[in-house]
């Protein structure tokens, strides 16, 4: 019973996806990198490894996240994270907390509905860079509600991980969702509309 919540959620996302009509026209950029990061559930942190054997290389890994609860309208457009200093990417964060994250629609029915390759232009993927931070205590609650409603499982997840809430400090923007190359997005632009 508890996932028919989730449930509701993930139909309504469909149905957008389905609908064609959801999906904000190549012109208005900051609009499609609001719409790609809301319909997206995980994406591919990049960050330069302090390991032994890969220092100063880059090294990608998949992270859950949510800007808010599912739904048109409800995105915050802040990638929530809920991290723990024993993952291997973090351990990177704690030495420099530059990062990448990529985004894609391929994640959603809507490019495989449409037949693009995750790799066309048309199957929409962002890429941020900036920085992840935890969390004040201010806005620890927004960033659960986000994560816990699109990711239930990480209400269960070992307490003795020692979880924290961390967001990633958007400081550039670019938008590859058409023929043509990037388009450069400020944070500004991006914060100042919705999906």
């Amino acid at each position: 019973m508890a996932g028919l919540p989730v449930l509701g959620a993930a139909v309504l996302l469909l149905a957008l996806l389905a609908a064609g009509g959801a999906i904000p026209p190549p012109e208005e950029a900051a609009r499609m990198a609001r719409f790609v990061l809301h319909n997206c559930d995980w994406g591919a942190l990049a960050t330069l490894s302090a390991q032994e054997g890969l220092r100063g290389r880059p090294f990608a890994n998949i992270f859950s996240l949510s800007d808010g609860p599912p739904g048109p309208f409800s995105g915050s457009g802040v990638p929530y994270l809920y991290l723990t200093d024993m993952e291997i990417s973090v351990q990177d964060l704690e030495i420099n907390s530059n990062a990448s994250l990529t985004v894609s629609l391929a994640q959603t029915p809507y490019c495989k509905k449409h037949r693009y390759d995750p790799q066309n232009p048309l199957c929409a993927h962002i890429i941020f860079c900036g920085s992840i931070v935890k969390v004040n205590d201010s806005e620890a609650g927004l960033a659960k509600k986000a994560l816990f409603s699109r990711h239930p499982e990480m209400e269960s997840w070992p307490k003795d991980h020692n979880w924290f809430f961390a967001k990633f400090n958007i400081t550039n923007i670019w938008v590859l969702d058409y023929f043509g190359g990037l388009k450069i997005v400020t944070p500004e632009e991006y914060y100042s509309v919705k999906p």
